[in-house]
Protein backbone atom coordinates (compact mmCIF):
# COMPACT_ATOMS: atom_id res chain seq x y z
CA UNK A 1 0.00 0.00 0.00
CA UNK A 2 1.51 3.27 -1.04
CA UNK A 3 1.27 6.25 1.26
CA UNK A 4 -1.26 8.94 0.60
CA UNK A 5 0.36 11.51 -1.68
CA UNK A 6 1.40 14.55 0.32
CA UNK A 7 -0.13 16.77 -2.36
CA UNK A 8 -3.63 15.60 -1.40
CA UNK A 9 -5.38 17.71 1.19
CA UNK A 10 -8.93 17.70 2.49
CA UNK A 11 -9.59 20.82 0.42
CA UNK A 12 -9.08 18.77 -2.75
CA UNK A 13 -12.26 16.78 -2.08
CA UNK A 14 -15.69 17.95 -3.17
CA UNK A 15 -18.17 17.48 -0.31
CA UNK A 16 -20.50 20.48 -0.59
CA UNK A 17 -23.17 19.12 -2.97
CA UNK A 18 -23.38 15.88 -1.01
CA UNK A 19 -23.68 17.28 2.53
CA UNK A 20 -27.25 18.45 2.04
CA UNK A 21 -29.70 16.22 3.93
CA UNK A 22 -33.09 15.57 2.38
CA UNK A 23 -36.11 14.94 4.55
CA UNK A 24 -37.96 13.13 1.75
CA UNK A 25 -35.10 10.64 1.29
CA UNK A 26 -34.74 10.20 5.04
CA UNK A 27 -38.48 9.66 5.52
CA UNK A 28 -38.53 7.05 2.79
CA UNK A 29 -35.62 5.26 4.44
CA UNK A 30 -37.46 5.25 7.74
CA UNK A 31 -40.55 3.79 6.09
CA UNK A 32 -38.73 1.12 4.09
CA UNK A 33 -36.89 0.04 7.24
CA UNK A 34 -39.38 0.20 10.11
CA UNK A 35 -42.51 -0.90 8.24
CA UNK A 36 -40.95 -4.13 6.89
CA UNK A 37 -39.34 -4.72 10.29
CA UNK A 38 -42.70 -4.57 12.07
CA UNK A 39 -44.42 -6.66 9.38
CA UNK A 40 -41.67 -9.26 9.64
CA UNK A 41 -42.23 -9.47 13.39
CA UNK A 42 -45.94 -10.03 12.83
CA UNK A 43 -45.22 -12.72 10.22
CA UNK A 44 -42.55 -14.36 12.39
CA UNK A 45 -44.87 -14.69 15.37
CA UNK A 46 -47.62 -16.09 13.15
CA UNK A 47 -45.25 -18.59 11.55
CA UNK A 48 -43.90 -19.65 14.96
CA UNK A 49 -47.38 -20.89 15.84
CA UNK A 50 -47.21 -23.23 12.83
CA UNK A 51 -43.62 -24.50 12.88
CA UNK A 52 -40.40 -23.34 14.56
CA UNK A 53 -38.43 -24.86 11.68
CA UNK A 54 -39.68 -22.07 9.40
CA UNK A 55 -38.19 -19.34 11.60
CA UNK A 56 -34.47 -19.17 10.59
CA UNK A 57 -34.94 -17.24 7.30
CA UNK A 58 -37.30 -14.81 9.02
CA UNK A 59 -34.86 -14.30 11.89
CA UNK A 60 -32.14 -13.59 9.34
CA UNK A 61 -34.32 -10.98 7.62
CA UNK A 62 -35.23 -9.40 10.95
CA UNK A 63 -31.53 -9.21 11.81
CA UNK A 64 -30.69 -7.52 8.52
CA UNK A 65 -33.40 -4.91 9.06
CA UNK A 66 -32.04 -4.42 12.59
CA UNK A 67 -28.63 -3.76 11.05
CA UNK A 68 -30.18 -1.23 8.70
CA UNK A 69 -31.94 0.42 11.63
CA UNK A 70 -28.62 0.68 13.47
CA UNK A 71 -26.98 2.21 10.39
CA UNK A 72 -29.71 4.84 10.10
CA UNK A 73 -29.45 5.58 13.83
CA UNK A 74 -25.74 6.11 13.20
CA UNK A 75 -26.61 8.78 10.61
CA UNK A 76 -28.98 10.44 13.07
CA UNK A 77 -26.10 10.57 15.55
CA UNK A 78 -24.09 12.54 13.01
CA UNK A 79 -27.15 14.76 12.37
CA UNK A 80 -26.98 13.87 8.70
CA UNK A 81 -30.10 11.77 8.00
CA UNK A 82 -32.64 14.62 8.33
CA UNK A 83 -32.09 18.34 7.91
CA UNK A 84 -33.43 19.31 11.32
CA UNK A 85 -31.67 18.45 14.54
CA UNK A 86 -34.92 17.55 16.34
CA UNK A 87 -35.88 15.06 13.62
CA UNK A 88 -32.50 13.34 13.92
CA UNK A 89 -32.92 13.32 17.69
CA UNK A 90 -36.44 11.88 17.62
CA UNK A 91 -36.00 9.29 14.90
CA UNK A 92 -32.58 8.38 16.26
CA UNK A 93 -34.24 7.53 19.57
CA UNK A 94 -36.88 5.46 17.76
CA UNK A 95 -34.25 3.58 15.75
CA UNK A 96 -32.26 2.99 18.91
CA UNK A 97 -35.24 1.17 20.41
CA UNK A 98 -35.04 -1.44 17.63
CA UNK A 99 -31.78 -2.68 19.13
CA UNK A 100 -32.16 -1.31 22.66
CA UNK A 101 -29.39 1.28 22.18
CA UNK A 102 -29.60 4.72 23.89
CA UNK A 103 -28.78 6.97 20.97
CA UNK A 104 -27.26 10.04 22.66
CA UNK A 105 -24.57 8.30 24.72
CA UNK A 106 -23.74 6.00 21.80
CA UNK A 107 -23.39 8.96 19.44
CA UNK A 108 -21.05 10.81 21.83
CA UNK A 109 -18.82 7.76 22.12
CA UNK A 110 -18.88 7.31 18.35
CA UNK A 111 -17.94 10.95 17.83
CA UNK A 112 -14.81 10.32 19.93
CA UNK A 113 -13.92 7.52 17.54
CA UNK A 114 -14.18 9.90 14.59
CA UNK A 115 -11.99 12.49 16.31
CA UNK A 116 -9.24 9.98 17.10
CA UNK A 117 -9.37 7.41 14.29
CA UNK A 118 -5.84 6.29 13.44
CA UNK A 119 -4.41 7.73 16.67
CA UNK A 120 -3.75 4.47 18.50
CA UNK A 121 -2.39 6.14 21.62
CA UNK A 122 -5.93 7.41 22.24
CA UNK A 123 -8.23 4.86 20.59
CA UNK A 124 -7.54 1.11 20.41
CA UNK A 125 -10.45 0.06 18.19
CA UNK A 126 -13.67 -1.74 18.99
CA UNK A 127 -11.76 -4.66 20.58
CA UNK A 128 -9.56 -2.59 22.91
CA UNK A 129 -6.38 -3.87 21.29
CA UNK A 130 -3.06 -4.20 23.13
CA UNK A 131 0.30 -3.02 21.93
CA UNK A 132 3.03 -5.58 21.33
CA UNK A 133 4.75 -4.50 24.54
CA UNK A 134 1.57 -4.89 26.58
CA UNK A 135 0.90 -8.29 25.07
CA UNK A 136 4.39 -9.56 25.87
CA UNK A 137 3.90 -8.64 29.51
CA UNK A 138 1.02 -11.11 29.74
CA UNK A 139 1.52 -14.64 31.02
CA UNK A 140 0.68 -17.55 28.64
CA UNK A 141 -2.84 -17.99 30.01
CA UNK A 142 -3.60 -14.28 29.64
CA UNK A 143 -2.30 -14.36 26.06
CA UNK A 144 -4.60 -17.26 25.17
CA UNK A 145 -7.52 -15.48 26.79
CA UNK A 146 -6.71 -12.28 24.90
CA UNK A 147 -6.75 -14.10 21.54
CA UNK A 148 -9.86 -16.12 22.39
CA UNK A 149 -11.90 -13.09 23.40
CA UNK A 150 -11.03 -11.43 20.07
CA UNK A 151 -11.90 -14.41 17.89
CA UNK A 152 -14.50 -13.50 15.21
CA UNK A 153 -17.03 -15.92 16.74
CA UNK A 154 -16.95 -13.93 19.98
CA UNK A 155 -18.92 -11.24 18.14
CA UNK A 156 -22.02 -13.35 18.83
CA UNK A 157 -21.98 -13.46 22.65
CA UNK A 158 -20.25 -10.09 22.74
CA UNK A 159 -22.88 -8.58 20.48
CA UNK A 160 -25.72 -9.91 22.61
CA UNK A 161 -24.09 -8.40 25.70
CA UNK A 162 -23.54 -5.09 23.88
CA UNK A 163 -27.21 -4.72 22.90
CA UNK A 164 -29.27 -6.66 25.43
CA UNK A 165 -27.31 -6.16 28.65
CA UNK A 166 -24.84 -3.28 28.53
CA UNK A 167 -27.35 -0.38 28.20
CA UNK A 168 -29.29 -1.74 31.19
CA UNK A 169 -26.09 -2.30 33.14
CA UNK A 170 -24.92 1.23 32.30
CA UNK A 171 -28.07 2.71 33.78
CA UNK A 172 -27.92 0.63 36.96
CA UNK A 173 -24.19 1.14 37.53
CA UNK A 174 -24.50 4.85 36.76
CA UNK A 175 -27.33 5.29 39.25
CA UNK A 176 -25.36 3.42 41.92
CA UNK A 177 -22.30 5.59 41.22
CA UNK A 178 -24.45 8.72 41.46
CA UNK A 179 -25.96 7.69 44.78
CA UNK A 180 -22.72 6.51 46.37
CA UNK A 181 -20.20 8.80 44.72
CA UNK A 182 -18.10 5.74 43.88
CA UNK A 183 -16.17 4.85 40.79
CA UNK A 184 -16.46 4.10 37.88
CA UNK A 185 -17.93 7.40 36.74
CA UNK A 186 -21.42 7.65 35.34
CA UNK A 187 -21.85 6.49 31.72
CA UNK A 188 -23.66 9.71 30.76
CA UNK A 189 -22.02 13.07 30.20
CA UNK A 190 -25.03 15.36 30.53
CA UNK A 191 -28.59 15.46 31.89
CA UNK A 192 -29.86 15.00 28.34
CA UNK A 193 -27.87 11.77 27.98
CA UNK A 194 -29.19 10.52 31.31
CA UNK A 195 -32.80 11.22 30.33
CA UNK A 196 -32.24 9.54 26.95
CA UNK A 197 -30.66 6.50 28.63
CA UNK A 198 -33.43 6.29 31.21
CA UNK A 199 -36.27 6.69 28.72
CA UNK A 200 -34.73 4.22 26.26
CA UNK A 201 -34.39 1.61 28.99
CA UNK A 202 -37.91 2.15 30.32
CA UNK A 203 -39.54 1.93 26.89
CA UNK A 204 -37.36 -0.98 25.72
CA UNK A 205 -37.72 -3.08 28.86
CA UNK A 206 -41.44 -2.25 29.05
CA UNK A 207 -41.92 -3.29 25.44
CA UNK A 208 -40.02 -6.55 25.91
CA UNK A 209 -42.07 -7.41 29.01
CA UNK A 210 -45.36 -6.53 27.33
CA UNK A 211 -44.63 -8.50 24.15
CA UNK A 212 -43.30 -11.41 26.18
CA UNK A 213 -46.47 -11.49 28.28
CA UNK A 214 -48.64 -11.24 25.14
CA UNK A 215 -46.86 -13.80 22.94
CA UNK A 216 -45.18 -15.94 25.60
CA UNK A 217 -41.83 -15.09 27.12
CA UNK A 218 -40.06 -18.19 25.87
CA UNK A 219 -41.09 -17.64 22.26
CA UNK A 220 -40.63 -13.87 22.07
CA UNK A 221 -37.40 -13.68 24.05
CA UNK A 222 -35.92 -16.60 22.12
CA UNK A 223 -36.60 -14.95 18.77
CA UNK A 224 -35.54 -11.47 19.88
CA UNK A 225 -32.34 -12.79 21.48
CA UNK A 226 -31.45 -14.52 18.20
CA UNK A 227 -32.16 -11.34 16.23
CA UNK A 228 -30.09 -9.13 18.56
CA UNK A 229 -27.22 -11.61 18.61
CA UNK A 230 -27.03 -11.97 14.85
CA UNK A 231 -27.51 -8.29 14.02
CA UNK A 232 -24.93 -7.18 16.60
CA UNK A 233 -22.40 -9.70 15.30
CA UNK A 234 -22.89 -8.35 11.77
CA UNK A 235 -22.33 -4.69 12.58
CA UNK A 236 -19.50 -5.41 15.05
CA UNK A 237 -17.65 -7.38 12.38
CA UNK A 238 -18.37 -4.67 9.82
CA UNK A 239 -16.99 -2.00 12.14
CA UNK A 240 -13.95 -4.18 12.83
CA UNK A 241 -12.91 -4.59 9.19
CA UNK A 242 -13.58 -0.94 8.48
CA UNK A 243 -10.55 -0.14 10.65
CA UNK A 244 -8.57 -3.33 11.28
CA UNK A 245 -6.71 -4.74 8.28
CA UNK A 246 -3.20 -5.18 6.94
CA UNK A 247 -1.37 -1.86 6.54
CA UNK A 248 -4.09 0.07 8.36
CA UNK A 249 -2.96 3.50 9.56
CA UNK A 250 -2.17 2.89 13.24
CA UNK A 251 -0.11 5.89 14.34
CA UNK A 252 1.01 7.28 17.66
CA UNK A 253 -0.39 10.63 18.76
CA UNK A 254 2.84 12.39 17.80
CA UNK A 255 2.67 13.11 14.08
CA UNK A 256 -0.85 11.70 13.72
CA UNK A 257 -2.90 12.99 10.78
CA UNK A 258 -6.69 13.02 10.76
CA UNK A 259 -6.66 12.92 6.95
CA UNK A 260 -4.38 9.88 6.90
CA UNK A 261 -6.64 8.26 9.47
CA UNK A 262 -9.60 8.70 7.14
CA UNK A 263 -7.84 7.64 3.95
CA UNK A 264 -5.64 4.81 5.21
CA UNK A 265 -7.14 3.96 8.60
CA UNK A 266 -10.56 3.13 7.18
CA UNK A 267 -11.46 0.72 4.42
CA UNK A 268 -13.60 0.83 1.32
CA UNK A 269 -15.70 -2.31 1.81
CA UNK A 270 -17.18 -3.52 -1.47
CA UNK A 271 -20.40 -5.35 -0.58
CA UNK A 272 -23.00 -7.03 -2.80
CA UNK A 273 -25.88 -4.63 -3.57
CA UNK A 274 -28.33 -6.28 -1.17
CA UNK A 275 -25.88 -6.02 1.74
CA UNK A 276 -24.94 -2.47 0.74
CA UNK A 277 -28.64 -1.58 1.07
CA UNK A 278 -29.05 -3.23 4.46
CA UNK A 279 -25.94 -1.48 5.75
CA UNK A 280 -26.96 1.89 4.25
CA UNK A 281 -23.77 2.10 2.15
CA UNK A 282 -21.55 2.32 5.21
CA UNK A 283 -18.99 0.35 3.19
CA UNK A 284 -17.90 3.73 1.80
CA UNK A 285 -16.35 4.25 5.18
CA UNK A 286 -13.33 6.31 4.18
CA UNK A 287 -15.65 8.86 2.60
CA UNK A 288 -17.77 8.84 5.75
CA UNK A 289 -14.68 9.59 7.87
CA UNK A 290 -13.60 12.34 5.52
CA UNK A 291 -16.94 14.09 6.00
CA UNK A 292 -19.30 12.60 8.59
CA UNK A 293 -22.12 15.03 7.70
CA UNK A 294 -22.70 13.33 4.34
CA UNK A 295 -25.92 11.26 4.68
CA UNK A 296 -25.74 7.60 3.73
CA UNK A 297 -27.83 8.17 0.59
CA UNK A 298 -25.14 10.53 -0.77
CA UNK A 299 -22.02 8.52 0.13
CA UNK A 300 -21.81 6.51 -3.08
CA UNK A 301 -22.21 9.56 -5.32
CA UNK A 302 -19.65 11.50 -3.28
CA UNK A 303 -17.21 8.60 -3.53
CA UNK A 304 -17.64 8.40 -7.29
CA UNK A 305 -17.13 12.15 -7.65
CA UNK A 306 -13.86 12.00 -5.69
CA UNK A 307 -12.60 8.59 -6.76
CA UNK A 308 -9.63 10.05 -8.62
CA UNK A 309 -8.25 10.97 -5.17
CA UNK A 310 -8.96 7.54 -3.71
CA UNK A 311 -6.78 5.26 -5.83
CA UNK A 312 -4.71 4.12 -2.85
CA UNK A 313 -7.46 3.62 -0.26
CA UNK A 314 -7.60 0.13 1.32
CA UNK A 315 -10.28 -1.94 -0.41
CA UNK A 316 -11.86 -5.07 1.07
CA UNK A 317 -14.50 -7.55 -0.06
CA UNK A 318 -16.45 -10.28 1.71
CA UNK A 319 -13.76 -12.72 0.61
CA UNK A 320 -10.94 -10.77 2.24
CA UNK A 321 -12.71 -9.81 5.49
CA UNK A 322 -11.79 -12.90 7.50
CA UNK A 323 -8.05 -12.35 7.06
CA UNK A 324 -8.39 -9.07 8.97
CA UNK A 325 -9.27 -10.98 12.15
CA UNK A 326 -5.63 -12.01 12.68
CA UNK A 327 -4.40 -8.41 13.16
CA UNK A 328 -4.80 -8.23 16.93
CA UNK A 329 -1.75 -6.24 18.10
CA UNK A 330 -0.47 -2.72 17.61
CA UNK A 331 3.24 -2.35 16.88
CA UNK A 332 3.68 1.19 18.20
CA UNK A 333 7.30 1.38 17.04
CA UNK A 334 6.39 0.84 13.39
CA UNK A 335 2.92 2.44 13.51
CA UNK A 336 1.16 -0.62 12.17
CA UNK A 337 -0.99 -3.60 13.11
CA UNK A 338 0.56 -7.05 13.34
CA UNK A 339 -0.54 -10.60 14.02
CA UNK A 340 0.06 -12.54 17.21
CA UNK A 341 1.81 -15.20 15.12
CA UNK A 342 4.33 -12.66 13.80
CA UNK A 343 5.20 -11.60 17.34
CA UNK A 344 5.66 -15.21 18.43
CA UNK A 345 7.85 -15.94 15.43
CA UNK A 346 9.77 -12.68 15.73
CA UNK A 347 8.98 -11.70 12.14
CA UNK A 348 10.12 -8.12 11.68
CA UNK A 349 8.57 -6.91 14.94
CA UNK A 350 10.89 -4.83 17.09
CA UNK A 351 10.16 -4.70 20.82
CA UNK A 352 12.30 -2.32 22.87
CA UNK A 353 12.29 -1.08 26.41
CA UNK A 354 9.83 -3.66 27.71
CA UNK A 355 9.47 -2.74 31.37
CA UNK A 356 7.79 -5.09 33.80
CA UNK A 357 4.86 -3.49 35.57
Amino acid sequence: MSATPHSITRADFVFGPYRASRNDRATWQMLNTLVPYLLLWWLTLRVAAVSLWLLPPLILLLSLFSVRGFSLMHDCGHRSLFRQRWLNRGFGFLLGLVNGVPKLAWSRDHADHHRTNGDWDRYRSVIDMLSVEEYLRLDPLQRRLYATLRHPLMAFPGGFFYLAIKPRLDLVSGLIASLTGSRPPRPWASPAEFHDLLLCNLVWVGGVVLLGWWQGFGLFLGIYAAVLTLSAAIFIDLFFVQHIFEDSYAHRSEGWSHLEGALRGTSLLRLPPVLAWFTADIGFHNMHHLCERIPNYQLRACHEHNQHLLADVPTLTLGTMLACASYLLWDSHHDRLVTIASVGAGQDVTVVDIIET
